[in-house]
């Protein structure tokens, strides 16, 4: 039985190869849209929210809008800055499991 033996390059070639493949999975689910403004419907289909819940974004100041007669248009780069400036990294409200 012959032994294979894998090197230090050979695994980052491989771990190259695999963020590649990751990074365009990634890009297919979640393409970026071709126009820079976006109608609300667009918005609402791309963050899964209801109408209510982009009102309420627009109230309140964290999505700005501009209004052309009775159309809404979202810049694209303001909903990019919006996800990144309100994501939030282990906020969770579960207290830990004791052992």
């Amino acid at each position: 039985m012959a032994t294979t033996i894998i090197t230090l390059e050979d695994l980052q070639k491989f771990k190259l190869e695999l963020l590649e493949e990751i990074q365009k999975i990634i890009n297919a689910k979640h393409p970026t849209p071709v126009r820079k403004w976006l109608k609300s419907h667009e918005v609402r289909r791309l963050l899964t929210i209801s109408p209510y819940k982009l009102q309420a974004l627009r109230d309140t100041g964290v999505l700005p809008f501009t209004k052309i007669g009775a159309v809404i248009y979202y810049n694209y780069e303001d909903i990019e800055v919006m996800l990144l400036t309100h994501s939030r990294v282990g906020t969770s409200s579960q207290k830990p499991v004791s052992r």
